[in-house]
């Protein structure tokens, strides 16, 4: 009886074993022939994005190529290191995108993309992410209307600090009635990331 348990067991453990490396070597397999068409698409996806934030005239290098790593900083809330893409025109500095985070959303972080231009204006701002109340705070996102493109040609020189905030507050920047807290934050965090670009200005295009 003993032999009889230990040949059951054995043959259960081979079994297993081998449904194991078989599974393994199959998921192996399939992400082998996907990354390539994921990796393509996620590229082209993002791509897009940058085009309608820097458009094609402001460059001729490969925005996806010409990167540098962004560490964590305050002024731009990223707490993981980041990429930022350059965009140049026969070499020369032209633009920065940036990804900034604002963490005081109503609902939680909201992920931002700024482009800025080497003279320290806005080129534009997308929402990359968001958990804003549908409807009401959601309005952010440029699918939702135009409101994100109150920042276009913003700068540190053309909007004094203390104007860097939503009317309500005494600032310039409008808001939708009954969602103040989601532009505010908003509105914080591409301020601070202006100032981050004029800290950093130089060592961003090194």
């Amino acid at each position: 009886m003993p032999e009889t348990i230990l040949k059951h067991t054995s043959k259960t453990a081979f079994t297993l074993i081998a449904f194991a490396l078989v599974f393994t070597s199959l998921m192996a397999y399939v992400f082998s022939i996907t990354k390539a068409p994921i990796e393509k698409s996620e590229a082209a996806a993002r791509m897009a994005l940058f085009r309608q934030i820097v458009p094609e005239h402001m460059h001729d290098n490969d925005l996806l190529k010409d990167t540098i790593a962004i560490a964590p900083n305050d002024l731009l809330g990223n707490r993981q290191p980041t990429i930022a893409s350059r965009a140049r025109i026969n070499n020369a500095p032209a633009a920065v995108i940036l990804e900034a985070i604002a963490h005081d959303g109503y609902s939680g972080d909201i992920k931002l993309l700024i482009a800025i231009k080497y003279d320290g204006s806005i080129s534009g701002v997308r929402v990359l992410t968001h958990k804003e109340t549908p409807g009401l705070g959601d309005y952010i996102d440029i699918t939702k209307g135009d409101w994100i493109k109150l920042f276009n040609e913003e700068s540190l020189v053309r909007t004094s600090d203390e104007n860097w905030k939503v009317k309500k507050d005494g600032g310039q920047f409008d808001y939708m009635a009954g969602a103040t807290i989601t532009p505010r934050a908003v509105v914080k965090a591409v301020h601070k990331a202006l100032q981050y670009f004029e800290a950093n200005k130089q060592a961003l295009f090194t």
